[in-house]
Parts: C-alpha cells; structure tokens; sequence
C-alpha cells in the first residue's frame, strides 16, 4: 500500500508548490493512472513515491515504511520504474546481459538466472531476441525488455512513466497487453502516468492532477465520464467513448463489443 499525507513539493527557485497539500491511499494489487495536463504535477509525484525526489514538506509511506533518507535502500527495492525512452534504460550490450543486470547485482545463482531470463524473455515474447543489441530493436522491443528488467527484479510496485507515448501503435499494443497481464494476477501495484485515456481506462482508479492537487480519485469509468473533471483537467475522454456518445440511441461506452453489439441490434 502507499500512503501519502500532507505532501508539498517546491522546485529551487519556483515561486508555487508543484505538489500542494497531496493527500491519497492506493491500495495494494491495484492498477492506478495518474491524469493530468503538463505541469500539473503527476509526474512529480512519481518521482516522489519512487524517493527520486524528496518532499518540501509531508510524508510518504511504502508498505507501512516512512520514505526518509535511512530507509531509501530498502524503499526502492520495493519500486521498479518504466521511463519514457526505452534508450535511457538499456544497461548491457544485449537483451540477455540487460536482463541479467539487476540479477547480477542482487546475487543471483547463474543457473537460476538462466531460468529466470528465459522465462521473463518469453513473457514479454523476447526469447528469439536475447542475443541482438538494443540498436538493432524497435522502440516497442526495447520497452519490453525494460519491462523484463524490472520484473527481474520483482518489485511490490511498477511505475510506468508515460511508457507507451513514444512507441508506434503496433509497440504500444504490446506493452499494453503486457500491462494487462501484470494486472490480472493482482501481485504487483501498478502505477501508470499517461496521457492516454484509452490506456487509463483500463485501470482500475485514476487519480486526475491540476495544479499540483488532486482533484480527483475514483474508479476510471466514473472518473472519465464525468464532464467536469475533464474540462478542469484538460483531459479528454477515450476514443471509442467519445464516438458512441454521438451516435443517436447508443449509450456512450468504453467497450468496443459493447458498441458494436449497440449498433447492430
């Protein structure tokens, strides 16, 4: 679980807070998109909850473990984070060396470290991959490896920092259908900020961000259908929702076969 209380955070040299009394629960085995317009702060606090960042001022708990400077090790082992840029992340000449870096670090058994590679690789469908180097892959190919090296790692909570917005839609399908996987088994929390509702949708809560508060936390499909939060947020509504709200006799949807199973009765 991770409980943030009375959360402020100040750049050097700003005038305003870009966090400002944050205060939110997000409970254990859930999956939570975080929305909200550039410079609203959703960012921020994903490098706060993750201990890149420490706090002006309030307090972040991890499993019940304050974030403070003598807990930070133990913190971010529990954390594993998805960058943006799938380059920032690749550490080994190859998929298997990248793979094998953190379980390296963390003393692994190279007999169970073969193992563990081989499964993660064909988890994220990389296996046929292991030898080739990160230039020689595709921006979707190179997020899914960065995927299997936190998995490696298996941490408590996954943070995906806006990790499908730089891959084509054949990538971001991918990672997408990684994501779901993840999230069926309910061992893991993960957090995604993202500016993509059809992505948000598939969570379970999102917690919408404007100028550096919360303004609002609540299951996706009542967060994404209520007109007020999105005009004040400056987020939109998905695509398939957005098209069955103007079709005349169809009730507005996020589910695709919902929608055609509408419109062909």
């Amino acid at each position: 679980m991770i409980k943030v209380k009375d959360l402020k955070f100040k750049y050097q040299g700003a005038n305003q807070y870009a966090l400002d009394n944050v205060s939110v629960t997000i409970p254990r085995g859930s999956y939570v998109a975080i929305l909200g317009h550039n410079g609203s702060g959703k960012s921020t606090f994903s490098k706060l909850i993750s201990g890149l960042y420490k706090p002006t001022s309030g307090e972040i708990y991890i499993d019940g473990i304050m974030i403070k400077k003598n807990s930070l090790r133990d913190i971010r082992k529990k954390i594993g984070i998805i960058f943006q840029n799938p380059d920032n992340q690749f550490i080994g000449s190859t998929v298997e060396d990248d793979l094998a870096f953190g379980l390296e670090n963390a003393n692994v058994d190279r007999e169970k470290m073969k193992k563990i590679i081989q499964d993660l690789a064909a988890k994220v469908d990389m296996e046929n991959f292991l030898d080739r180097e990160p230039n020689s892959l595709s921006g979707g190919q190179k997020q899914r490896v960065a995927i299997a090296s936190v998995l490696a790692l298996n941490p408590e909570i996954i943070i995906f920092d806006e990790a499908t917005s730089m891959l084509d839609p054949k990538g971001k399908e991918d990672v997408l259908k990684i994501i779901k996987d993840i999230q069926k088994t309910r061992e893991k929390t993960l957090i995604s900020i993202t500016h993509d509702m059809d992505e948000a949708i598939m969570a379970d809560y999102c917690i919408v961000f404007s100028k550096g508060k919360i303004i609002a936390f609540d299951e996706s499909k009542n967060i994404l259908n209520n007109s007020k939060i999105i005009e004040e947020s400056k987020i939109d509504s998905p695509f398939i929702y957005k098209i069955s709200s103007k079709i005349d006799g169809i009730k507005p949807t996020y589910d695709i076969e919902e929608l055609l199973e509408n419109i062909w009765k």
